[in-house]
């Protein structure tokens, strides 16, 4: 086992089977996340009910939520890819942390913008210089730093890792987003669900949440197929599978 585990990575990480391998994972994926939003949004919308305190105000939560932790989630993994890239120079690592940003950026931005349309209705503003709303701001300024560096230079593969580098510094700022709330006095509301001891939100409403994030979760691994395998046609251009490919879909 301690051997298949390297060896099947290696494999993986080879360019063309990943492409194939992302070929086969994308429409599951999409389908998949397709199906469970629209779940997620009927049991958010519709089913779940009004907040005692915020009435139907609350709902955005179903949105605003699962974008909020995605984001997160999206530079945690190019976090991680960045580092592999750095550190054992593997091409599919770059592509990954460089595609994961456009899509960590969209997921932070939706998040700013549902906050802001959430905070008119409970504070009386659209924004104010609270922790978590200035630390989710600079995570959204790193995922733009990242792609403006990434495209700065002709060679892709050196932009690639010399954004790795500000990708890898930019890790910094997820423990601070994450416990802005709890080390700070903010006005955001702390967390509502927690995987040790009790949620103060009611199962009705946790159920289409949790739902919503699976479906955030599937739909970056369909846009990051799509992404990853249209960088690796480009990078590899000239190679013979590439020239398969394209030789296959002139004939197809």
């Amino acid at each position: 086992m301690a051997n298949w585990i390297p060896l099947w990575l290696h494999k993986l990480s080879s360019p063309p089977v990943f492409y194939r391998f992302a070929g086969t994972l994308r429409p599951w994926a999409i389908a998949l996340a397709l199906v469970l939003g629209l779940v997620a949004l009927y049991g958010g919308l519709v089913l779940a009910p009004p907040d005692y305190q915020q009435g139907d105000d609350y709902r955005i939560i179903f949105i605003h939520v699962p974008c909020a932790w995605m984001g997160l989630f999206i530079y945690g993994v190019m976090g991680v890819a960045a580092f592999i890239a750095l550190v054992w120079r593997i091409k599919l690592a770059e592509v990954v942390a460089m595609a994961s940003a456009p899509i960590g950026a969209a997921f932070t931005f939706i998040t700013l913008v549902t906050g802001s349309l959430w905070g008119i209705r409970m504070w009386g503003t659209w924004w104010t210089w609270d922790a978590r709303l200035t630390s989710e701001l600079v995570l959204l300024f790193l995922y733009l730093g990242v792609i403006a560096l990434y495209h700065s230079f002709e060679d892709r593969r050196q932009g690639a890792r010399t954004a790795a580098f500000l990708a890898l510094i930019g890790v910094v700022n997820l423990p601070i987003v994450h416990f802005s709330v709890v080390w700070w006095n903010t006005l955001h509301q702390g967390s509502t669900i927690k995987l040790l001891g009790p949620s103060t939100i009611a199962p009705s409403m946790v159920w289409p949440l949790l739902t919503m994030v699976v479906a955030t979760k599937l739909y970056y691994v369909a846009s990051l197929c799509s992404r990853v395998r249209a960088d690796l046609l480009s990078l590899e251009a000239g190679k013979d599978w590439v020239r398969q490919i394209a030789e296959n879909e002139v004939r197809g």
